[in-house]
């Protein structure tokens, strides 16, 4: 099947390139979750426009990439959430908390680039990926604290 990515897929691709996948994958993932679309021949006008947008919101150049990486490892952040006796969270850290905490530090940084392996349900220290460039992944330290 092939389908034009709308949005950034793990392994797959980023939105605007045109995959080839199983029919089943596509069908059952993608599709429902406007994770891509179908490709037709009148999808190019979309392809371009798509590819319009990333370009816009990326970070252009390696070199300020690096400069984030940089700031992103110097120093572990803090993100503050509600928890209970023994350390436990009411619910689990999101990807929507980590972009905030690391906005509130001076950085900027698209939700959707940030990779958390296993879900962070506890209070402590943590580690993240966040994918800032093609050829720039930052691995970010995060101390999760309880809020007051």
């Amino acid at each position: 099947m092939k389908l034009i990515l709308t949005h950034e897929v793990t392994n797959l691709g980023a939105p605007g390139d045109i995959v080839e996948v199983k029919d089943g994958y596509g069908r059952n993932y993608l599709l429902p979750r406007n994770f891509a679309i179908r490709w037709t021949k009148g999808g190019q006008k979309q392809v371009d426009s798509i590819k319009k947008a990333r370009e816009a919101n990326a970070i252009h150049d390696l070199e300020d990439a690096q400069a984030l990486k940089g700031r992103l490892e110097a120093s572990p952040i803090n993100v503050s959430v509600q928890a209970g006796q023994g350390g436990r969270l009411f619910g689990a850290v999101t990807v929507h908390d980590i972009a905030d905490a690391i906005t509130a530090t001076g950085g900027s940084v698209d939700k959707r680039r940030i990779e958390v392996g296993n879900p962070i349900k506890s209070l402590g220290a943590h580690e993240v990926s966040v994918r800032l460039h093609p050829e720039v992944s930052a691995r970010v330290k995060l101390n999760v604290v309880a809020s007051k």
